[in-house]
């Protein structure tokens, strides 16, 4: 072996046969994983399904604009552009209409949909 090869084996420490491995999990993820239950699962996907749709009926609204500013006054391609503007708004407008529906929900029942707690059998 030449010397450069045994000084870069020597820079690794070796375990010896009595030491142990700790494969526990550091704090902050198992800590994270621990309180995970199916009603912060529905919970989250119900927030990541909403912000999802949002962010989606926002770029074809934008892209509907793009399209009928590239329309060159077209007539056909002007309706195809407000067609698509007017179905993104549509979406939005359900989308908000849900996040608000849960939310009146929230007030009126006291069942937070986007903060779910389940009971638990004991």
């Amino acid at each position: 072996m030449t010397s450069a090869k045994v000084m870069a084996l020597a820079s690794f420490p070796l375990l010896a046969a009595d030491e142990t491995i700790n494969l526990e999990p550091d704090e902050g993820i198992g800590s994270s994983l621990s309180g995970l239950t199916i009603g912060g699962i529905i919970a989250a996907a119900l927030k990541l399904a909403l912000v999802v749709a949002a962010v989606v009926f926002f770029f074809i609204l934008v892209i509907g604009g793009i399209r009928w500013i590239m329309s060159g006054g077209d007539k056909a391609h002007t309706e195809a552009a407000r067609s698509q503007i007017t179905a993104a708004l549509v979406g939005l407008v359900i989308v908000f209409a849900a996040w608000a529906i849960t939310k009146l929900i929230g007030t009126f029942f006291g069942v937070e949909v986007l903060n779910l707690t389940l009971p638990t059998a004991k």
